[in-house]
């Protein structure tokens, strides 16, 4: 077993902490530089040439599905009656008509994004603003609607406006004309398609740099025989090559309404009624992330009350018992934009309005990740994130209605916060036959949590035409273990064969997602990855997500006994209490300037330079425990600069500080500790300053108020003076 700690990992080397600092203050944003970054690492990769077969196999099924819609009376299109737009897109290898549907109902709320937003309990100030989103649909948004402004722009032929697409729309990105019916990424761009050529367009996309797309339509589940559910079939496998191929992005797409149709006549498991294996094509995919559409409560303070799947919302598990759908989201009763006019709004529910708020929720994570770190997530990250820090329902674990849970986007932007502080995040490439190891330290109050997440290799096989065909779709197996003192600690795992179980803890070979956890963890535990057989191509590359720990021993206090000493001609020295595996921030300015001077220091005092004498400055600093986990900072501390002092002895500065008598300011309590009350008549037009010993003015202000907050002043012996209409009066005090 390899037990040393890989080099990507956080550290609590210096060096490492102060790289990152520097890079989170670099600007954030999708914009052309960003997407040119991520289609440098593509160059080489199968994306382009995999296009190019998309574009050829369209071409000679598109053929096809016409002359064989001609020969038996398909239609190519039509409405129901529930409102959802229907139309022909495929032949399946046994001759079967693949319809592809809307997925709308009729039956509230979306994901709490809102805690990221400028107001939100984070006061992350997200938006979307920037970010590029991509929604394909049976038809296009109304781009004109006054939700969008400018930034829904249409992206391909389609000509055709889908009410369905611009509710999809008006989920993701509307900016709030009318409050209710704000998107979750409400200043985002988004470019609308019609499904017809979507995997064409995607990888097209995807290969441009585009992250995230959103897919509220899927095969319509009552003309497709019985083996197409749960069954990874070829436009599973399309969309596994896309995101494989090109892996910051990642497809997200909805679980579907037929809960309660009864269109599978024989599941894998239960009776038709129940509503299990209905998953279908794309949903069926292992990269990307499936919805559910659940009925949620959700307390004042953000917290998950309750939860249930909602009941139109398509169950899992696949054949070969991965976990599907992966995530639920609010779908019911979504007020949103319409098509019918560019002011027009209205009401629906279904897995296509909770797809929406998942997708834009992610697309808001990927918009802070990129802002701390300066770069994106690789789709793996993003997707091993959201199922990491989602609410558990019901017993513990996945299962087959909800996946993981009920989305939380305000839980995975903290593990995005806490990274290398309280949560690792850290994408990794485990080469065939190694162990990747890392040994962590439990933070004693929260569970251990440890997850892998990765964008597995398209199977080479695919079903046609067996039932309940159980043969494992993943190809490269990657295993996650916990160890300490001998004991091993496994991950999650379900069974198609007893879809209503609980979930388990063991060995499992089927999904390309992992998450092992520990409650009551203390000490240390090291975690291994390792895999099963052979990696095709030699590695995967991998994301590791750890929660519940501690990675240093830093406390996130604002510095205590900042105090100023040691003048030069140029810079007066500050200085602060030690602090254990900190990082300080100083920041410090002339008075009245806009910028602030910013220097970072693991020591316990800094010179600020560049000075000029009888300027008056301020200065504060923060503690950073991580380049994203910091203090609040001090108070600003003013001085006066008047270059080196060269009498320090005490009783030479305090005569040269000393005021014409009489001295008749009175003060109390003396020594002080938080405040200084004057016990002494001033007009509502008094100043003052107090002097340090160095003779620095080190706190001025109004001194009509008589109490003046001392709180943040060093240990010391100080001069308080007070200039009013009298004159000025001064007194010495000392702060214990």
């Amino acid at each position: 077993m390899d037990t040393n700690i890989p080099t990507s990992l956080p550290t609590c080397k210096r060096i490492v902490l102060t790289l990152t600092l520097l890079a989170s203050f670099l600007t954030f944003g999708q914009n052309r530089q960003q997407a040119l970054q991520i289609q440098e690492e593509y160059i080489g990769s199968k994306i382009q040439s995999f296009t190019s077969e998309l574009k050829k196999d369209f071409t000679t099924s598109r053929s096809k599905m016409l002359s064989m819609a001609k020969a038996n009376g398909w239609k190519l299109s039509e409405t129901l009656e529930n409102g959802n737009f229907v139309e022909l897109q495929d032949v399946g290898p046994d001759g079967s008509p693949i319809y592809y549907s809307t997925f709308s109902d009729n039956v509230s709320q979306v994901s709490r994004a809102s805690a990221l937003y400028s107001n939100g309990s984070l006061h992350l100030d997200l938006s979307g603003e920037g970010m590029q989103v991509g929604v394909w649909d049976g038809g296009v948004a109304l781009a004109s609607h006054q939700e969008f402004d400018t930034r829904a722009n249409i992206g391909d032929a389609g000509n055709t406006i889908s009410a369905h697409a611009t509710m999809v729309m008006g989920t993701l990105i509307a900016s709030g004309v009318k409050e209710k019916a704000k998107g979750v990424a409400y200043k985002a761009n988004a470019t609308t398609h019609d499904w017809s050529r979507d995997k064409i367009e995607v990888a097209e996309a995807a290969a441009n740099g585009l992250l995230l797309s959103n897919h509220s339509y899927g095969i319509k589940s009552d003309r497709v025989p019985e083996w197409y559910f749960g069954s990874y079939i070829k436009v599973s496998q399309d969309w596994d090559k896309i995101m494989f191929n090109a892996p910051y992005y990642l497809m997200v797409s909805a679980a579907g309404n037929a809960q309660r149709m009864g269109d599978n006549s024989q599941p894998i498991y239960g009776k038709s009624s129940d509503g299990f294996d209905l998953m279908l094509g794309f949903a069926a995919s292992k990269n990307g992330v499936t919805v559910a559409a659940a009925d949620t409560r959700i307390n004042t303070d953000g917290s998950l009350a309750s939860a249930t799947v909602a009941n139109y919302s398509n169950f899992g598990p696949m054949d070969d018992s991965r976990i599907k759908p992966d995530i639920a989201g609010g779908g019911n009763n979504i007020y949103a934009a319409n098509s019918s006019s560019a002011s027009s709004y209205d009401t629906s529910s279904g897995t296509s309005m909770a797809t929406p708020g998942i997708t834009g929720s992610m697309l808001l994570l990927q918009e802070y990740y990129e802002r701390l770190n300066a770069t994106f997530m690789k789709a793996a990250t993003l997707k091993g994130i959201v199922l990491h820090t989602a609410d558990d329902v019901d017993a513990p674990g996945p299962d087959f209605k909800m996946g993981w849970g009920v989305m939380n986007t305000a839980k995975a932007a903290e593990l995005i916060t806490n990274k290398d502080y309280a949560s690792i995040i850290s994408e990794e490439t485990l080469n065939d036959g190694e162990t990747f190891s890392i040994t962590v330290t439990a933070d004693g109050n929260n569970p251990l949590k440890a997850s892998i997440s990765w964008t597995d290799p398209a199977a080479e096989y695919v079903n046609r035409g067996i039932l309940n065909d159980v043969t494992p779709a993943l190809v490269n197996d990657l295993d996650i273990r916990i160890l300490k003192d001998g004991k091993e600690f496994l991950p999650w795992k379900l069974s198609a064969a007893n879809a209503t179980a609980a979930a388990t803890k063991g060995d499992n070979y089927v999904d390309p997602f992992e998450r092992v956890e520990i409650d009551n963890a203390s000490g240390e535990y090291t975690i291994i990855v390792t895999n099963k057989g052979s990696l095709k191509d030699q590695s995967q590359n991998f994301s590791i997500l750890v929660s519940g720990i501690k990675t240093n021993d830093c406390k996130i206090n604002v510095p205590t006994g900042v105090s100023l000493d040691e003048a030069t001609e140029e810079a007066v020295n500050v200085t602060w209490n030690a602090q254990v595996d900190a990082l300080f921030e100083i920041q410090y300015r002339e008075i009245g300037k806009a910028d602030w001077n910013v220097d970072y220091q693991y020591e316990t005092t800094n010179a600020l330079k560049g000075l000029v004498k009888g300027k008056t400055y301020e200065v504060r600093l923060r503690t950073f425990c991580s380049a994203n986990v910091m203090s609040e900072f001090t108070s600003e501390l003013e001085f006066t600069f008047d270059g080196a002092s060269t009498q320090m002895e005490e009783e030479i500065v305090m005569e040269e500080l000393s005021i014409s008598e009489p001295l008749k300011l009175a003060i109390y309590p003396n020594p002080a500790v938080e405040q200084i009350s004057i016990d002494s008549a001033v007009s509502q037009n008094a100043r003052f300053s107090i002097v340090n010993t160095m003779g620095l003015t080190v706190k001025t202000g109004e001194a009509s108020q008589r109490k003046i907050d001392v709180a943040n002043l060093a240990a010391g012996l100080y001069i308080l003076t007070v200039q009013d209409l009298e004159g000025v009066k001064s007194t010495k005090f000392y702060k214990s």
